[in-house]
Order: C-alpha cells, then sequence, then structure tokens
C-alpha cells in the first residue's frame, strides 16, 4: 500500500475541510488543515510534508519560500486566483513549483458586486435592522434607479464582464476601461471602452474588478476621488489595495464619495474571515469605515458559494495530484 503524499493546508475554515474532502481525488492525499496562516513563524509546521495550500492571507515571500525549501517542500498550490502575496521569482529560485485557481466562479463574484451594490443603493441593510426593532419608518432610506445611471467596470477580466453584462441587464450605461480590451464584446453588449479617468469624471458607480499590480496599487487615492462625481459610489470586490483607506474616509467625511461597498480591504490580514465579535478592533481605520451608514463591508465573501468552493477544491487537488505523479499542469493554472 503506497504513503499518500501530505499536504500542509493554511489557513482553513469548516468550508474548506468540507470542500477539499470531498475533492475528487483528495482520499489519495493526506491533507493536514491547520487553521492558522502560513508566515515564517508557521512554517515549520509543514515539516514531513511534500506540498503546501494557502489562501489569499497567506505569507510567502522569499524567507518563507526559503524555509519551506529547508522542509523540502516542491509545491504552493494557491486555492484562489491572486498571487501578489508569493515571491515568484524566489519559488523559481528555489525549485518551488507555484500553482493556483485562476477561474473558479466568475459569476459568484459578479452578482456579489450587484448585491452590493443593490443592498447598499436600497438602505436594505439598514432596513433589515430597523424592521427586526419594529421601526418600519421609511425615513433615510432613499435610493435611485439603477437604470439609466452611468457605471464604469474597472478591468474586464472574466468577472468584470459578467458584472458589465449584469449592469446593461438594468438598463445602464456601461463604460469600461482595460489595458487590454476586448472590443469585439465590448461591441456586442454596446459597452464603452474609455480611459480611468473618464471612467471617474463619467461614472455614477465605479466598480472594481482588476488585479493588483504596481499600476494599479492605490488607483482610488485622493488625486483619482478628486475627478469623480460627487455622490459616486465605489464598489470593490477585487483586491484591498486597490483603495487608499485613508483617502476614502476623508472623501466620505467631506461627503464626495455617496457610498462604498466593499468585499475586501487593504489591511484585512487578521481581522477578515475570523470571528473578532468579543475582541477590540485592531485596525483603526476599519473601525471608523464601520460607523458610516453609507459604507457596507462583506467579509471577503464575494467568492462563497457552492460551485465556486467545489471549483477551487477541484482544482487544487488536480494540480497536486500533477505534481505528485509528474504531469504538467494545466497551463492556466501554474505561476
Amino acid at each position: 500500500m503506497s504513503v499518500k503524499p501530505i499536504v500542509a493546508v493554511y489557513d482553513t475554515k469548516p468550508y474548506d475541510r468540507q470542500y477539499l474532502s470531498l475533492a475528487p481525488g483528495s482520499e489519495h492525499l493526506s491533507l493536514r488543515f491547520l487553521d492558522f496562516r502560513l508566515n515564517l513563524e508557521s512554517a515549520r509546521a509543514a515539516e514531513g510534508a511534500q506540498a503546501v495550500c494557502v489562501f489569499v492571507n497567506d505569507e510567502v515571500p522569499r524567507e518563507v519560500l526559503e524555509q519551506l525549501a529547508k522542509l523540502n517542500i516542491r509545491h504552493v498550490a494557491l486555492r484562489c486566483a491572486g498571487f501578489n502575496n508569493v515571491d515568484l521569482a524566489a519559488a523559481k529560485e528555489f525549485g518551488i513549483t507555484v500553482t493556483r485557481v485562476p477561474s473558479y466562479s466568475p459569476h459568484a463574484v459578479a452578482e456579489h458586486t450587484l448585491a452590493l451594490i443593490l443592498a447598499l443603493n436600497r438602505k436594505i441593510h439598514r432596513a433589515f435592522v430597523r424592521v427586526r426593532e419594529m421601526n418600519f419608518s421609511l425615513s433615510g432610506l432613499v435610493g435611485f434607479d439603477l437604470n439609466g445611471k452611468t457605471v464604469g467596470v474597472v478591468g474586464t477580466g472574466k468577472i468584470g464582464r459578467i458584472a458589465a453584462e449584469i449592469f446593461r441587464g438594468f438598463g445602464m450605461r456601461v463604460l469600461a476601461s482595460d489595458p487590454y480590451p476586448n472590443r469585439e464584446w465590448a461591441e456586442k453588449h454596446c459597452i464603452e471602452y474609455v480611459d480611468f479617468e473618464t471612467i471617474c469624471r463619467d461614472s455614477d458607480i465605479v466598480s472594481l474588478h482588476t488585479p493588483l499590480t504596481k499600476e494599479t496599487d492605490h488607483l482610488i487615492r485622493a488625486e483619482t476621488i478628486a475627478w469623480m462625481k460627487p455622490g459616486v459610489m465605489i464598489v470593490n470586490v477585487s483586491r484591498g489595495r486597490l483603495i487608499h483607506t485613508t483617502a476614502l474616509i476623508e472623501a466620505l467625511k467631506s461627503g464626495h464619495i455617496g457610498s462604498v461597498a466593499l468585499d475586501v480591504y487593504e489591511e484585512e490580514e487578521g481581522v477578515f474571515f475570523e470571528d473578532l465579535s468579543s475582541d477590540v478592533m485592531p485596525d483603526d481605520e476599519l473601525a471608523r469605515l464601520l460607523t458610516f451608514p453609507n459604507v457596507l463591508i462583506t467579509s471577503h465573501q464575494a467568492f462563497l458559494t457552492h460551485e465556486a468552493l467545489s471549483e477551487i477544491s477541484r482544482v487544487t487537488v488536480d494540480n497536486l495530484h500533477a505534481l505528485f505523479h509528474g504531469q504538467p499542469f494545466l497551463q492556466s493554472t501554474q505561476l
């Protein structure tokens, strides 16, 4: 009887364990579930494993990869699409293969975008709390029709394109910006490609769907917020560092930004995915954001559907099997 390869799976929650354990082929792996994140201090917990599996807030810089290499780890399997938390050059130097899940359910994230917009605009989250306290007043719950408004979609990868098509279904004018525009798709769906400044100046809603790169780091900052219409709504379901939080708070305080919906936050590590209901909020800026009645925050849950979790687990396990059986990885998954 062959020995099952061991995989140290960091930062796991009950849903991770459930779906990874049910993924086809998982019975041929020994999955060592860990509830803490990967960092330099916790890397030693991977001793005896041949691979590690990590999520978006695990830390995989050079020094962590060096430690993993000393433990004979051959593979870092990301169970997410983003990889800005991994030093890819160092991984190559240490002979560690890195894979990811490039696309799990773009519909899940795009649909969550719309859910945030509708809830924020129509004050559904506030109305829910009021009604449970037997307060049926409508004061302060006025929203606006999405029909006829202009939404700017920043980033037209799979998620951005689906979100844009949903917006068109609401009768909205859709502007889009992307360094690699898909003009055939845009023409088919009556979507206009413009530059980012035009999106800022013309949009009633700015919806972010772009990866975090050197160019997009703090894309939303004091300078670009100043271009925007007074009362603009900003939605971010992509990466937290697309928005400079300090500038965002100042614009909310001044009233220039009308409302904000966030599923991600630039300093979410150690906060998002955790139960801090009995603790003091350690992040002053996040605590301040939570005081605004026109800010709606969810805890990086846009991906959290049955379909997405199933696909994340399937592709992650497939990548691990490819490693252990000397098979090629799918081109789209290897970094």
